[in-house]
């Protein structure tokens, strides 16, 4: 097995565990109110991914797969992608017509998924 401890998602998904406790954060969960499943793989997709549910409608994000039923929308990512699509720095939509980002689950759900929902990152 892969080390994921060692993923740039990680650091990620920790800032907006905190970006959605506050009033910015809350504000996403009541504008998008959905569940999404993000896979997230070190090298290559399906091998070795970390999953994390990003859960809009309580404003939590927790590793492991959704427990509440079926996400809105399922993602796989390689660690790198995720990154700059989080970060605003490829087009979500640019990133699955390139196949580096792959979506389960309902399209109109997965459109939603911007970099407007992630915390802006603090200067690095």
């Amino acid at each position: 097995m892969a080390d994921s401890s060692n993923l740039k998602s990680d650091a990620l998904l920790e800032q907006m565990k905190h970006h959605l406790a506050s009033d910015a954060g809350k504000e996403i969960t009541k504008k998008i109110g959905l569940v999404y499943q993000i896979h997230i793989a070190p090298q290559k997709l399906g091998f070795d991914e970390v999953v994390y549910t990003v859960d809009l409608k309580k404003g939590e994000v927790t590793k492991g797969p959704y427990e509440g039923g079926k996400p809105d929308a399922s993602f796989s990512f390689k660690d790198e992608d995720f990154v700059k699509v989080a970060l605003g720095k490829m087009n979500p939509q640019i990133a699955f017509m390139r196949g580096a980002m792959k979506v389960k689950g309902s399209l109109s759900a997965a459109q939603k998924f911007t970099p407007d929902i992630f915390p802006k990152p603090s200067k690095l």
